[in-house]
């Protein structure tokens, strides 16, 4: 059964991420647009460097054309956020990016992007997941006109220049008389995925000496996962020290993650990004507004917040919900503990580029690395640490803690007083101290996750520790 989670329909290439099933959420689409009397504009269809991306954008643009929808097509792999900056630009009420994001190279999946450039909400998906079956069920072959005759037809359509708009605007928004005149020398790697060209543009026009690892495609991705986790990025930060780089940038498969290697080698999580760029727009640009966070993003930006007399809003995992918090409280910036985040007046969907860009534009402006900016904020609001555990499960295991956590709503006993539990998104205990731990299942992959904060590793390690023992996990 084809199934949207918080980043769309995930699949492992040759057992789901197949012909056919593709061509179905092709021809869901169109019945959604259809049935929402939304087929007077094109469509967008972006894809990434993955293997199996290209030929299965070529397919949906078949399927899409059999039914009358006119295809905009990238003449070039694209990020996910160009593709939801062009469908908010043009207006356009649908498009979809050929991408699993992060996930291993053995997945692919489709990405839907709505009105204004959004994720799709979660009434959209499981309408389309409906339409979809229906059509299944008809076991009938998905129409389609061959791809080149379909661009002889003018039902696909080679989108010219497509980065333009995208990184004009961008370019608008940033200091660069300050970029250039500071002059920071980067180190890029975008992981052999589809962000590489924006901001290799962006620097250089900003004047910065920028070098380059990765930035070949590869569908494999060099054999590790497209995610700029500190894992994955050793070797950039090996050499960033040796290059004595200013900065080491990484993105993940799509474009719509951000990973920083600090000068001296210092891994920068995506938590510690979120809170040096709220304290640079708020602190330094003068920006005023609260901020926006998922459940399972760091309770600094809390604090910190709460110390310019601002709030900060928790919001479930999906970016979706960061945006949407982001227009009802008219926010500086939203994000998330897994590297992704968009400010106010951007898109409303993650952006790597743009958040990279504004991270150059901070160390110039400020003239401080962001290990002196991080360690500032932490003698001011103390040190939070998080710990991250992802487990397997059989689905006797995933029905055992169902039972355990959602229907007997049991919580392990930490030896410490329990200030509120949240049920909201998975089971998220909080502690009077700031520091919470969160059990919940991903919406992308067949994992556990089990996130914990607290002032040290260890206290947080002990809370991931407490859930396994209560769930009898190994």
């Amino acid at each position: 059964m084809i199934q949207f989670g918080t980043g769309g329909w995930r699949a492992v290439i040759g057992s789901d991420f197949i012909e056919r099933n593709i061509c179905l959420v092709t021809e869901g689409i169109c019945a959604l647009m259809k049935e929402e009397n939304k087929t007077d504009k094109p469509i967008i269809v972006g894809y990434d460097h993955r293997f199996l991306s290209d030929v299965a954008a070529k397919w949906m643009a078949e399927v899409f054309a059999a039914y009358g929808v006119t295809v905009w097509f990238m003449n070039r792999s694209a990020p996910t956020p160009l593709v939801m900056h062009t469908v908010k630009r043009q207006g356009l009420y649908y498009g979809v990016e050929i991408t699993a994001s992060h996930n291993p190279s053995s997945y692919n999946g489709i990405k839907l992007i709505v009105e204004e450039g959004r994720d799709a909400p979660l009434e959209t998906t499981a309408r389309l997941e409906a339409l979809i079956a229906e059509i299944e069920a008809r076991d009938v072959p998905s129409p389609r006109v061959p791809f080149d005759k379909a661009c002889e037809q003018g039902l696909v359509i080679y989108r010219k220049n497509p980065f333009n708009d995208f990184i004009d605007d961008i370019l608008a928004v940033l200091d660069i008389p300050t970029i250039r005149e500071h002059g920071a020398r980067v180190l890029f790697d975008p992981m052999y995925g589809s962000g590489t060209y924006p901001l290799m543009v962006i620097l250089c026009t900003a004047r910065c000496t920028v070098d380059m690892i990765h930035n070949t495609r590869d569908a494999h991705f060099g054999g590790h996962h497209p995610a700029p986790s500190v894992a994955g990025l050793a070797e950039l930060r090996t050499r960033v020290v040796a290059g004595k780089y200013e900065l080491g940038i990484a993105f993940d498969g799509d474009g719509d993650r951000l990973g920083i290697i600090d000068g001296n080698g210092r891994y920068l999580n995506a938590n510690e990004i979120l809170v040096m760029l709220y304290w640079y727009l708020h602190e330094v640009k003068g920006w005023r507004g609260p901020v926006v966070r998922n459940l399972a993003t760091t309770h600094m930006l809390d604090v910190m917040a709460a110390d310019f007399g601002e709030a900060c809003y928790e919001v479930p995992v999906g970016f979706k919900y960061i945006s949407a918090g982001i227009d009802a409280h008219d926010a500086i910036l939203g994000g998330e503990s897994s590297g992704g985040l968009t400010v106010r007046g951007h898109i409303h969907g993650k952006d790597s580029i743009y958040a990279a860009s504004l991270f150059v534009e901070m160390i110039s402006a400020v003239g401080k690395s962001p290990s002196e900016i991080m360690d500032t904020l932490e003698r001011k609001y103390g040190h939070f640490e998080m710990v991250e555990d992802n487990i397997t499960f059989t689905l006797e295991q995933k029905s055992t803690v169902n039972r355990i956590i959602f229907e007997e709503k049991r919580v392990p006993f930490f030896g410490k007083p329990v200030t509120r539990v949240s049920y909201e998104d998975g089971c998220k205990v909080y502690f009077a101290d700031n520091s919470f731990v969160i059990c919940r299942f991903s919406g992308t992959e067949p994992l556990l996750r089990i996130f914990a904060e607290a002032g040290d590793a260890a206290t947080a390690k002990g809370y991931i520790e407490a859930f396994r023992d209560l769930l009898a996990l190994e």
